[in-house]
């Protein structure tokens, strides 16, 4: 497989992760899975990217879990040789809103786990294989809006971990240029539920009000930018933060969790 590109994917069991993984390996990329739990789904979707014709592998493993990540990496190289991109959906997120002093720690502690350190440690173990081949294409997931480092009432850790992650993807981009690695992030707006492994065909003639649209967005919609940074003549494209929103804007500007006197 030394002529023949991989393509990681942590967190891509389901929802964007799985159609993200659809899409590269459309593209001709080999896909390891990464899942924390969901074995089921990670062993359905290799089964499906190998129906395309290409190879996959599922490799269990917590993206906050600096060993875990260690083992994974290792068993990568083992076993495929290389790696060419790493794709971060890993992101947890607490539907019900919130405010900061009503979050409990372990609460504090998931999300910024989660949405920032798990990406720290994926990519110390993606660099060094991209290095070897000159080559890589590095994306994160941010939220529509997270270049601006806005306030966002009852998101407070989420917003922070998130805005954290576009300074790391900015100052990444810059000192993994010369090596021919680029450094993204894509940020849906809400795209929620079964609408995050559908294609753009399947929501084409569904209704939101909110959108600009006037259609949900689809798992498609992330996943065929994603595709495109993943091009080897993308290389000009680096250090960028891409909403991917449909004109909807998803930050309620003010805490709805706080009394109104």
């Amino acid at each position: 497989m030394v002529n023949e590109r991989v393509a990681l994917i942590a967190g891509g069991s389901k929802g964007l992760g799985k159609i993200t993984a659809l899409s590269l390996a459309k593209m001709g990329y080999h896909v390891v899975i990464n899942y924390h739990q969901n074995a089921e789904s990670a062993t359905s979707l290799v089964s499906e990217i190998q129906s395309i014709g290409q190879q996959a592998l599922a490799i269990q493993g917590d993206a906050t879990d600096l060993q875990q990540m260690r083992s994974l990496f290792e068993e990568i190289e083992c076993r495929l040789g290389r790696l060419d991109v790493l794709v971060h959906s890993v992101g947890p997120f607490i539907r019900e809103r919130k405010t900061f002093f009503q979050m409990n720690i372990s609460e504090v502690e998931k999300m910024i786990q989660g949405n920032l350190t798990s990406a720290l440690y994926t990519t110390s173990y993606a660099l060094p294989l991209m290095w070897q081949n000159g080559f890589g294409r590095i994306i994160y997931f941010g939220f529509n809006r997270s270049n601006e480092a806005p306030s966002w009432p009852d998101r407070s850790v989420y917003a922070a971990a998130k805005v954290g992650l576009v300074s790391f993807t900015k100052t990444l981009a810059v000192e993994e240029a010369p090596y021919g690695i680029t450094v993204n992030m894509v940020c849906p707006s809400d795209i929620i539920g079964e609408n995050k492994e559908k294609y753009i065909k399947d929501v084409m003639l569904l209704e939101d009000k909110e959108s600009l649209r006037g259609r949900p967005g689809s798992g498609e919609d992330v996943s065929r930018v994603i595709a495109f940074l993943c091009q080897k003549d993308s290389d000009f494209i680096t250090g960028n933060i891409m909403n991917i929103s449909g004109g909807l804007d998803i930050i309620h500007p003010v805490s709805k969790m706080i009394p109104k006197k």
